[in-house]
């Protein structure tokens, strides 16, 4: 849901691009039109599959040659077995979940590792914003109006490393980016990257 790019490809993508083993098992959930599974397939020469609500998304996705089927996070994800794959991913989809704990518990289930990016609902723009302006935030990262946006379950950094915490997943790391796209230190405390971070990557595991 971001539009936040480096030439064609989204800052995320290469984030978890980067914390992607090559040769690996992958699952994208909520993979759009396979951009993300078509690099990594270049770039890392992983066996991936995906799966995409939009069929507009799974026939561009075939399109690219990609092993995509059409299927919902909040009600498709119990069919997998255990430990099917060693990366599953959900990149900027967990905040148009419906049940984002139960969609979370199953990613850590099926994959021996989770990769989770996401908007910051608290980035400081959305909270001034929210301030002094008192509309919901509409920018590069959050590119919709608050009636037509699919993002019901607004989540910061913070509340997403709480959902860790209670479903004991072992954050293995953690990359802010902020509103340019750069990296925020890995260093800086977690209020810190919750203030000004525009969108977060998390690698976890059990």
């Amino acid at each position: 849901m971001s539009t936040l790019a480096v030439g064609e490809k989204r800052v995320d993508f290469r984030v978890v691009a980067e914390l992607v083993a090559p040769g690996s098992r992958v699952l994208d959930v909520g993979c759009g039109e396979g951009e993300l599974l078509e690099l990594l397939a270049i770039e890392k020469n992983v066996d991936g599959r995906g799966i995409e609500l939009s069929q507009a998304g799974v026939n561009r996705s075939v399109a690219r040659g990609l092993s995509v089927i059409q299927g919902d996070a909040d009600r498709d994800l119990g069919a997998y077995p255990d430990d099917a794959f060693d990366y599953v991913i959900l990149s900027q989809t967990l905040q148009a979940t419906q049940r984002p704990r139960v969609v979370l518990e199953h990613l850590l289930r099926i994959g021996h590792r989770a990769v989770v990016s996401f908007p910051n609902f608290g980035h400081v723009r959305v909270r001034l914003g929210l301030l002094f302006r008192g509309r919901m935030p509409v920018s590069e990262n959050m590119p919709y109006s608050w009636y037509d946006t699919p993002n019901i379950h607004y989540c910061t950094i913070g509340d997403f490393l709480d959902l860790c915490a209670e479903l004991n997943a072992r954050v293995e790391k953690a990359v802010a980016l902020d509103a340019k796209g750069d990296r925020i230190a890995e260093t800086a405390p977690n209020w810190y990257r919750n203030l000004f971070g525009a969108q977060a990557v998390f690698l976890l595991s059990r």
